[in-house]
């Protein structure tokens, strides 16, 4: 009474299950993307291991910053493009989504 129907809950675990498929593999392309341009970019690999000694100070907490922020960045787009067109695929409006509580 009150909760999900279970059509509703359906959509629900497949919105997830599709959700975390396209994060696990924009984040892998993401990462590979960000390591290419932080190469091009300086001329030197990524830091392996940012807590090296060897790695200078500046240089594990840039890549960490860039990494961090394109990560996520990333992660945003393509939840809410996927969102989207999950959205769009289903026929599910905002009106009956806000109804609903999604």
């Amino acid at each position: 009474m009150g909760g999900k129907s279970d059509e509703v809950e359906k959509q629900d675990m497949a919105w997830r299950l599709i959700g975390a498929v396209v994060g696990l593999g924009v984040g892998f392309v993401a990462r590979k993307a960000i390591e290419f341009a932080w190469q091009k970019a300086t001329g030197k690999q990524p830091p392996a291991d940012p807590n090296s000694l060897e790695t200078s100070l500046a240089e594990a907490i840039g890549f960490a910053v860039v990494m961090g922020v394109g990560m996520e960045v990333t992660r945003i787009v393509a939840t809410r493009t996927a969102h989207k067109r999950y959205r769009a695929w289903k026929g599910v409006s905002r009106k009956a989504e806000q109804v609903i509580g999604s």
